[in-house]
């Protein structure tokens, strides 16, 4: 009987792989909370999509584990392009950080496409004494963990950013993770942790509030949201660059023709003006090109890019 009832399953998701596609919604599971860089994205590419495709495509956030509750809901699903996955830097560090996870975070997905990429403010709240970079990486060494950093987690895309910080001026803080980006900035505003280089989505309203202060941004070119804030390059971390990118995956075993249709909607998106001004407007950066040859190299570089990195500096 369980057996009749696995090959009913089976055939009747085959069949419909074969079949119009899509022919129901398509749910994309975002790997953080809402409100974050990955997640505002998702969105924004999923009212497109819904358009493009003719049915409806939504959005479900599961966050936790670096990332891994979300890739492995998707890495257990059915590959007939119902089921996507749009996820950030953490899915190229899980082997470092969480190696007793069941599936593969390159061999049971099928890559689809590079999304975008949203470079980070370095900012702190206006408890923290410090005027400038310079007087914050000074107050930090000579106060060792005295100050809390908060983030979306281990192996998050601020996370490890914040850890090459680390790395880069010998500063040393006291990590604190959270859900979602915006619960970790919510406790910035209020002065619970001291600083957060996160996405400039979410901490550059609360910088033109004066709730908070810049020091810096991440991207090698300064940001047109906060023309006046300097980079980390500029600063004399030569060639510094981190941001939280986002990618779409599928299941393994996808049929090429669903990933095809899959990224011509994503294509379309990207090249409407509507939804390019809104990625500027929202300070993310245009993927340099789409398409699963591109993402998987992509997702090659990072891995060793940034796999050391979350090797080396854990979970804690």
């Amino acid at each position: 009987m369980g057996a009749a009832l696995t090959l009913s399953v089976s055939a009747g998701s085959l069949a419909r792989a074969q079949g119009a596609y899509p022919d129901k919604p398509v749910r994309v599971t975002v790997s953080y909370g809402p409100g974050g860089a990955i997640d505002v994205v998702a969105r924004i590419l999923a009212e497109h999509m819904t358009n493009t495709l003719g049915k409806p495509v939504l959005v479900d956030n599961k966050p936790g584990a670096g990332s891994t509750i979300a890739a492995e809901t998707i890495a257990r699903s059915v590959p007939d392009g119902y089921s996507l996955l749009v996820t950030g830097m953490a899915h190229s560090v899980i082997p470092e950080l969480f190696p007793q996870v069941t599936f593969d975070p390159v061999k049971s997905f099928q890559p689809i496409s590079h999304l975008g990429v949203m470079p980070f403010v370095l900012a702190i709240h206006p408890a923290v004494p410090a005027t400038d970079f310079a007087s914050f990486i000074a107050y930090m060494k000579a106060n060792p963990n005295a100050i809390n950093c908060g983030s979306a987690g281990p192996g998050s895309s601020a996370d490890l950013g914040q850890m090459l910080l680390a790395k880069r001026t010998a500063i040393e803080f006291v990590r604190v993770p959270y859900r979602s980006t915006p619960a970790a900035m919510n406790d910035l505003v209020a002065g619970r942790v001291g600083f957060m280089m996160d996405s400039q989505n979410v901490l550059v309203p609360h910088v033109k509030s004066g709730a908070l202060r810049a020091l810096a941004v991440s991207s090698l070119e300064r940001s047109r949201l906060l023309p006046d804030v300097p980079t980390l390059d500029e600063l004399g971390l030569k060639g510094f660059e981190a941001g939280s990118w986002q990618a779409m995956l599928a299941p393994a075993g996808t049929p090429r023709r669903i990933v095809d249709k899959i990224i011509g909607s994503i294509e379309a998106a990207l090249n409407d003006p509507a939804i390019s001004n809104r990625y500027i407007e929202l300070g993310y950066q245009l993927p340099r090109k789409v398409g699963p040859e591109a993402l998987a190299a992509f997702l090659a570089v990072e891995a060793a890019k940034w796999g050391p990195l979350a090797k080396a500096t854990g979970t804690g």
